[in-house]
């Protein structure tokens, strides 16, 4: 039995949303741009559109996301594109919905000798599609794939990435807070 009020998850929730205020769009792009590992390997975002789910991300060359032969580290190729579908999806579907990184999987097509870029773009009507996927609780599971490309745009790596989706309502992770849209209480 708790001690405490039925709605004291709800206080805290709002709470912690007072003290950290939601990210907007723009806010978004300088944390992500500001944060210690993005600096530390040059990952930058160039273009972000949480409304139309498109997010451009670039990473250049420098000493410290060279790998051991001096060509673009494996690990900072994968940690441009890790967040940018979930972020998108979470935005898009608003706070009825929970979404996670399921899964992911990284094919090294050539080494990065130079500047790289990845173009991350949800589909126009994949909400639509994801929302009656949804609708009777069932867990959903999409798939999204990018290309990462160099100067020339030849293919260095292609990430495909799985995200789990659910109603909040039918989901174990009711409490998953959305730091883009307002969550609902």
């Amino acid at each position: 039995m708790s001690v405490l009020p039925s709605n004291f998850e709800t206080l805290k929730r709002r709470a912690k949303q007072s003290i950290m205020p939601l990210l907007t769009p723009h806010l978004l792009k300088l944390r992500i741009n500001t944060y210690a590992p993005y600096i530390g390997a040059g990952i930058k975002i160039d273009y972000i559109n949480l409304d139309q789910g498109l997010c451009v991300v670039s990473m250049g060359l420098n000493p410290m996301n060279k790998n051991i032969v001096g060509t673009q580290f494996g690990g900072s190729l994968y940690s441009m594109v890790d967040p940018f579908y979930m972020l998108m999806l979470m935005h898009q579907l608003g706070s009825s919905y929970v979404v996670w990184d399921k899964s992911s999987h990284i094919e090294f097509v050539a080494p990065g000798n130079s500047k790289v870029t990845a173009r991350m773009k949800i589909p126009n009507n994949e909400v639509t599609t994801i929302q009656k996927l949804a609708k009777e609780g069932e867990p959903v599971f999409r798939e999204y794939q990018v290309d990462i490309v160099d100067d020339q745009q030849k293919t260095i790596a292609t990430v495909t990435k799985t995200l789990y989706i659910r109603l909040r309502k039918y989901s174990k992770s009711k409490d998953q807070t959305n730091r883009i849209d307002n969550v609902d209480a």
